[in-house]
């Protein structure tokens, strides 16, 4: 069977609808990532398909799709005749992928201290002036998008897409959206660019790198220690 291509792109028609449902379940799927990194769905709770399905108005299809995804990545499991829940998730896991999300970042942060340019220079900190002003109005919103672009610039200043593209896949079990709402971490943020600016100025690699590691360690910390505060381990106390 022959399928037509896309007026629009080319594209055989089949192959565009396949894309958007891989889309939709990878979208799917960091919203989960998101629940359960967050603390708002843990160990123990089963994750209904079509709460989650209703929430993200979207068909049950997709959402059983990111779920039979997150589970070979082994971040949910499937118990029989059940459904699906978090898998176990302890501080020394939390710790680990915050660990592994410093190291990919300090390298690129050491990688574009030896290549970034005056004009990115200023973008960089006119990034970091509307995040210390979406800091002190309190907007979630400009503090997330104003954080992510900070880190982003550094990222293709480095011209490392390798490297990147493996932070990438350590980064998407971090809670963007809900850093904002961590206690102490938009400060952190704000005071740890800051150093991070000064190493890159300079033209710092080894500073670069310790500072951005430190900071991606920070943050780790202060997620610990927000699920903590939620009772999310109970007595764990690996």
């Amino acid at each position: 069977m022959t399928v037509a291509p896309s007026a629009e792109t080319g594209a055989p028609s089949g192959e565009r609808a396949l894309g958007r449902r891989r889309q939709l379940s990878d979208e799917v799927a960091a919203h989960v990532r998101e629940l359960i990194m967050s603390g708002q769905v843990r160990h123990g709770e089963f994750l209904r398909l079509e709460r989650i399905a209703d929430d993200l108005g979207v068909s049950v299809t997709p959402v059983r799709e990111a779920l039979l995804s997150l589970r070979g990545e082994g971040f949910v499991t499937l118990e029989p005749r059940r459904g699906f829940m978090p898998a176990p998730l302890t501080r020394q896991d939390v710790r680990d992928l915050f660990e592994a999300q410093a190291y990919f970042a300090g390298e690129l942060a050491a990688r574009a201290a030896e290549k970034i340019t005056e004009e990115e220079l200023a973008s960089l900190a006119r990034t970091q002036e509307v995040l210390e002003r979406a800091s002190e109005a309190g907007d979630a919103e400009a503090i997330e998008n104003a954080n992510h672009r900070f880190h982003r610039t550094i990222n293709l200043c480095a011209d490392s897409p390798k490297t990147a593209w493996l932070l990438r896949l350590v980064v998407r079990y971090a809670p963007r959206r809900f850093y904002s709402t961590i206690e102490g971490w938009t400060r952190a943020s704000v005071d740890d660019h800051h150093l991070v600016l000064a190493a890159l100025r300079a033209g710092d690699a080894g500073a670069a790198r310790q500072a951005m590691r430190a900071h991606i360690r920070h943050a780790g910390t202060l997620l610990v220690v927000h699920l903590e505060a939620q009772g999310f381990w109970g007595d764990e106390r690996k």
